[in-house]
């Protein structure tokens, strides 16, 4: 296993260790609080995350398995996922956080002993164990948001963050195309300020397009949990500033957004 895919999937365990102990021991009443996704409560938010993360492990461990998955997917691409999360949300608590568990240990068992080299197909483009585990972090980190603003825990944003930034930058050209747009050809630069107060920085140097700002805002707008109005963020260039309109690191259609605050 490469220490980068080590380094990933301690993080995505803190991640999910942070909304466990959230949520682990609230009543059945609190686990039906609406959250900011509409239709969605908190029950769903981990419901979709244990789905995901069970559909993972069938996609890197069983053919004919995923292959039914594919199929179901392709009757209703834009429902599909969503039904699998609510049907799972009917699970008492106790019991939802129990298979949600054995899926996390599942799924880091899984992606720590693919075979090296190889990549795990999935809805979109297959992805190496490393973008897997990486696309896990980011959902966990952005649904956990979800949880703490209906519950009303504050968060404290950490440079885990910086794998949601990664794939933030690594998503531009998909943000573009998902949205019916020529993807720009030349390479921005992207220039965040960690919480710890690190500088991360992507895309050369003398790059015309840029975007500069504090890291957290930049990962709240790609996984669109603030709106742009929000996200303190600067963009220089024409095609920088449609990117920060349109900005989206997950699969699917392209997102409703979030209202100003």
């Amino acid at each position: 296993m490469s220490r980068v895919l080590d380094t990933i999937l301690t993080d995505l365990k803190a991640e999910g260790d942070q909304l466990w102990s959230t949520v682990a021991g609230l009543d059945e009443k609190v686990w039906r609080t609406p959250t900011p996704a509409e239709g969605w409560d908190v029950a769903t938010q981990v419901a979709h995350l244990l789905w995901t993360d069970e559909v993972a492990v069938v996609a890197a461990t069983d053919k004919v398995a995923w292959d039914e998955v594919v199929v179901a997917a392709m009757k209703d691409p834009n429902g599909f996922v969503d039904q699998g999360a609510r049907e799972i949300a009917r699970l008492a608590p106790k019991a939802l956080l129990a298979r949600w568990g054995a899926a996390r240990e599942q799924l880091a068992h899984t992606l720590r002993d693919y075979p090296q080299g190889e990549r795990i197909p999935w809805f979109g483009p297959p992805m190496s164990p490393p973008s897997m585990a990486t696309a896990r972090f980011m959902e966990t980190w952005a649904h956990a948001l979800d949880v703490y603003d209906a519950l009303g825990v504050t968060f404290e944003p950490t440079d885990r963050i910086r794998h949601v930034a990664h794939l933030g930058v690594r998503t531009r050209d998909f943000a573009f195309v998902t949205n019916e747009l020529e993807p720009p050809g030349e390479e921005f630069r992207v220039e965040l300020t960690a919480p710890s107060g690190e500088r991360w920085a992507w895309g050369p140097e003398d790059a015309e397009q840029r975007v500069i700002g504090p890291g957290l805002g930049f990962c709240l707008l790609v996984t669109q949990r603030i709106n742009r109005t929000d996200a303190d963020l600067m963009a220089e260039g024409e095609d920088a500033d449609t990117w920060l309109d349109i900005a989206q690191c997950f699969a699917g259609p392209p997102g409703e957004g979030r209202a100003p605050r």
